[in-house]
């Protein structure tokens, strides 16, 4: 099967961007020209790599065979030129990072701090809700993944990171705010604002929820942290949420956190990649990064 490394990268491109358009930008060609190598593919193959669903591309499963691969020969050859930039005595290339959305708030530090360091190195960093970063995880498409609960079913390396503790907020003007201890049972009718279905918060929440036999009224349920402060602060309910999700100024936003038994729900950050997978010395780099600052 004659198709060249090049040709592998665009498909790659295609797959993470879910468009022709933009893989031509992202790989600073042409789109007539990303077409045209994707048609030499599929025809040195003898099967359709990809099709087009609305305005959306998408591999076929010849197209995901081939797309594994070439992940797989892409990160054989990132890791030989840092291998050879090491024994050279330099640290550059490419580091990739996906984290779930509320790691957002402390890992951007870590990167700026780290690319300090290490000027040289190019970082592509995504940020998503926990399935997309459970997506990228099965597809090995990046170096090291930031979550809060590591899904059970993939055998991976797990390493314990930094503490995640998830309290209650409330509006600022909420009445419960004045109480030094706040028993469960005072929460039964309040409303909640939680999460979506699928995050690592939620999924924390709900197992203290079975925990301590608690069904909380459900108000609304959102995918963003930004969103649920917001509605909290609005009077729409309390939330559970991650204190690394709440600024040092809590009055500020019109919020408080409310001294409930059992609270914080303690959970921790993980950082995790697939047993097996070979680290870059790159990744090997910024996981001890990460471990030091912890």
């Amino acid at each position: 099967m004659n198709i060249s490394f090049r040709q592998l990268k665009l498909l790659l491109a295609v797959a993470d961007h879910r468009s022709i358009t933009a893989a031509a930008d992202a790989c600073y060609i042409t789109q007539p020209t990303v077409s045209m190598q994707l048609k030499a593919m599929s025809d040195e193959v003898g099967l359709p790599l990809y099709e087009v669903i609305g305005k959306q591309v998408f591999l076929t499963a010849a197209g995901e065979a081939v797309a594994q691969s070439a992940r797989m020969i892409r990160d054989e050859f990132d890791y030989l030129q840092q291998t050879i930039s090491a024994m050279k005595g330099h640290t550059e290339g490419r580091l990739r990072v996906a984290i779930a959305s509320t790691a957002k708030y402390f890992v951007p530090r870590m990167l700026g701090n780290f690319y300090k360091q290490f000027p040289n190195i190019d970082i592509a960093f995504e940020v998503l809700n926990r399935d997309g970063v459970v997506n990228r995880l099965k597809s090995n498409a990046d170096d090291l993944y930031i979550m809060s609960i590591p899904p059970a079913d993939l055998d991976l390396e797990q390493h314990r990171f930094l503490e995640n503790p998830l309290v209650v907020i409330a509006p600022i003007d909420h009445p419960l705010g004045a109480k030094k201890r706040i028993k469960r049972k005072e929460l039964i009718d309040e409303l909640f604002v939680l999460r979506e279905a699928g995050s690592g918060t939620r999924l924390a929440c709900n197992a203290y929820f079975a925990e301590h036999q608690f069904q909380p009224k459900v108000r609304l349920e959102l995918g963003s942290n930004e969103a649920i402060k917001q509605a909290v602060a609005g009077g729409l309910g309390l939330a559970i949420i991650s204190k690394h999700a709440l600024s040092q100024n809590l009055a500020s936003e019109g919020l408080q956190i409310l001294k409930v038994d059992n609270f914080p729900i303690h959970s921790n950050w993980w950082i995790i990649y697939p047993k097996g997978k070979r680290l870059s010395p790159i990744a090997k780099v910024f996981f001890e990064h990460l471990q030091d600052w912890a």
